[in-house]
């Protein structure tokens, strides 16, 4: 029998009993207080543990950027220093624990490695009195931090030669230098010798048949065919071999008297303008010149910067490219998505097509025509952005207009124009919020391809940003790219801070995609 609705209403209050009474449906405890689009973003954020880690590691990597030149009081970007270009990292403090020692490890024939340990050598025999071997392993300007033990090899002939496997400190390892100084500078170093206890000025080599190199200030010994040589009184010679004791016989140059000289006239009209010549132990006279030992925790780059600086100032550039692209194009991106998804029909065909136009357009194309044409009235970093500018917003256009095509009917939006709401405020107002997650995701993700662009422009040196004052990742990737095997530091650092801001960002910009999602609003993981 069918029973009709209205039969209910008959039907006593005594007759109905609850199912599940003063029992309890579920455990959870639901949490009544509203919370925001944001914090909840945040919230899910928070959970994706690459994504936290990725942007702790580029918090650290903008804390070195902006830190490292306030803390480097020693040096500025401009700093540069020739003689110390390509040099290992070195720390004092380090150096103690055999870290940052400044060196490299490298195998020397005979030959070469008494030419290494003579810079200590020569160190001491400064009056030439004739240093030991002994004095010169000891000399605190030593090159030779560590040997090893000597091994037998075969050279291009196929001939044995005794090999000295040993590590060398690079900063010592240049040893002395000619100068042209002028002789008021002279009379300065003098002074500050007998200030500090330091000496700097040595004592001339005599250019004749036992001086390999007359150009090579370390040649200071006697040497025939590169092999050091004693001479007696008939001038007959004979071969010095590595041993202990060993003492090098100097080649300096005296005067009637025997006396050693130190400099020599070359120029100039008066004493404060007179050009001398004089042989420096280039160790000593770096700290005359700036008052304090060569210290570069990264080591140098191929010019003699300090490598540390340069990489701050790399990675500075890089961002402010990469943000000031992301920024500019977001605003531009989304005020053209904006019009052409909420007007539709002609103008959004109109502004398509134009979109297209520009799309098809490489980016390569108009990056090398901007530097050509205007880098030099412009700068190099202003074309660069305007390259990036000119195209870069498509793809976020693309985006904010696929969400207003989705937004644009819904019933909020229709209740807003019905109680009049003008164009601009349903636009900016109602519909752009809710597309605001996937924009700034969008936003997010296009960092890591500018930085990759600006740093692959600048390695094949389409675009130049590498002065004495600012340089790019991809600059100085690019100086070491010939010489990264003899001088690894120079690839490695820049290279692991480049691909950890690549990973990061891309992490990063994946954790805000997962948390500005609004299907997931609301989801515990």
């Amino acid at each position: 029998m069918a029973v009709n609705a209205k039969d209910y209403k008959n039907i006593p209050k005594e007759k109905f009993e609850f199912v599940h009474e003063n029992e309890r449906l579920t455990d959870k405890k639901f949490d009544d207080k509203p919370i925001g689009y944001f914090k909840d973003a945040w919230i899910r954020f928070r959970k994706n543990r690459a994504s936290v880690v990725a942007t702790i590691i580029i918090i650290c990597i903008v804390l070195f950027a902006f830190i490292m030149p306030v803390i480097n009081t020693r040096y500025d970007a401009t700093f540069m220093d020739a003689f110390y270009s390509k040099k290992a990292p070195r720390n004092l403090f380090l150096r103690q624990f055999g870290i940052c020692d400044g060196g490299i490890d490298r195998d020397f024939s005979e030959r070469g490695y008494i030419m290494a340990v003579s810079v200590g050598i020569g160190a001491e025999d400064w009056d030439g009195h004739g240093a030991t071997l002994e004095e010169g392993m000891a000399s605190e300007y030593q090159p030779i931090i560590k040997t090893g033990e000597p091994f037998t090899a075969l050279d291009a002939m196929r001939r044995e030669r005794t090999m000295y496997p040993a590590r060398i400190d690079t900063y010592l390892e240049l040893g002395f230098v000619y100068r042209s100084i002028e002789q008021s500078e002279y009379d300065d170093i003098v002074a500050w010798e007998e200030e500090t206890g330091l000496k700097v000025c040595y004592p001339l080599v005599e250019n004749n048949e036992y001086n390999l190199d007359a150009s090579d200030a370390n040649n200071w010994y006697k040497t025939e065919r590169g092999t050091p040589v004693t001479v007696d009184e008939n001038g007959n010679t004979e071969e010095i071999d590595f041993e202990e004791g060993m003492v090098l016989e100097d080649n300096y140059k005296r005067d009637s008297e025997g006396n050693l000289i130190y400099y020599e006239y070359t120029g100039g009209g008066s004493i404060e303008t007179a050009q001398y010549r004089v042989r420096v132990l280039y160790y000593n006279y770096y700290q005359y010149k700036n008052g304090f030992e060569p210290e570069y925790i990264f080591g140098t780059d191929s010019q003699g910067y300090d490598l540390a600086l340069r990489m701050a100032d790399g990675i500075k550039l890089s961002l402010l490219v990469a943000v000031s692209v992301s920024v500019i194009n977001f605003i531009i991106g989304s005020a053209y998505g904006a019009i052409e998804g909420y007007y539709g029909g002609v103008v959004d065909l109109t502004l398509e097509r134009i979109a297209d136009i520009l799309a098809g357009v490489p980016f390569i194309v108009v990056a090398t025509l901007f530097q050509i044409h205007l880098a030099a009235k412009l700068g190099a970093v202003p074309c660069l952005l305007f390259a990036y500018v000119a195209t870069g917003w498509i793809g976020t256009a693309a985006r904010v207009r696929t969400q207003f095509y989705r937004f644009k009917n819904q019933e909020y939006v229709m209740a807003a124009r019905t109680l009049g709401a003008k164009d601009s405020r349903i636009i900016w107002k109602h519909i752009f919020p809710n597309s605001l997650g996937t924009i700034i995701t969008s936003c997010a993700l296009m960092i890591p391809a500018v930085i990759n662009g600006e740093s692959m422009l600048s390695y094949l040196g389409i675009v130049k940003l590498s002065t004495t004052e600012v340089t790019s990742l991809g600059s100085l990737l690019s100086d070491a790219s010939t010489i990264w095997t003899n001088y690894p530091h120079l690839m490695i650092y820049p290279a692991i801070v480049l691909s950890l801001l690549m990973i990061c960002f891309n992490l990063f910009g994946n954790g805000l995609r997962d948390a500005f999602n609004p299907s997931l609003r609301g989801v515990e993981e």
